[in-house]
């Protein structure tokens, strides 16, 4: 036995194999976004979230000025505004997909763990 294999199995407990079970269902977008809202950086997780549906509302805004708008300097200007937000709005999305990527990622590193733990529990059990 190596020292990686007691540093896992120390590592694991009972609230580790319940967390393997749960890991077992699969989970939707909605369920993984609502995890990122969980664990240390779920308030920032929230705060990213409804920084994206604010910076959704004013790219209608923004969409709507652009419309009406038939200055040519200010057309110019709203729809570079659109752009700003666009590219604002995109930030924001792409940092919570990531958080929810790396969820995932932990959450298979986290299962691989147990099984580890597992497997080698059994090989310990044949050899007694």
């Amino acid at each position: 036995m190596t020292t990686i294999d007691d540093r896992i199995r120390g590592a694991l407990d009972e609230d580790d194999r319940d967390f393997l079970a749960s890991l077992e269902t699969e989970r939707g977008l909605f369920r993984q976004l609502g995890d990122t809202w969980k664990g240390p950086m779920g308030g920032w997780a929230k705060f990213a979230f409804a920084m994206s549906i604010v910076f959704g509302a004013l790219m209608i805004f923004v969409i709507i000025q652009v419309i009406h708008t038939h200055d040519v300097e200010l057309h110019t200007l709203w729809a570079i505004a659109l752009l700003a937000v666009l590219v604002m709005l995109g930030f924001i999305k792409q940092w919570i997909f990531e958080r929810m990527n790396m969820l995932t990622i932990l959450r298979e590193v986290k299962r691989l763990q147990v099984q580890v733990a597992m497997l080698d529990q059994a090989r310990e059990g044949d050899e007694d």
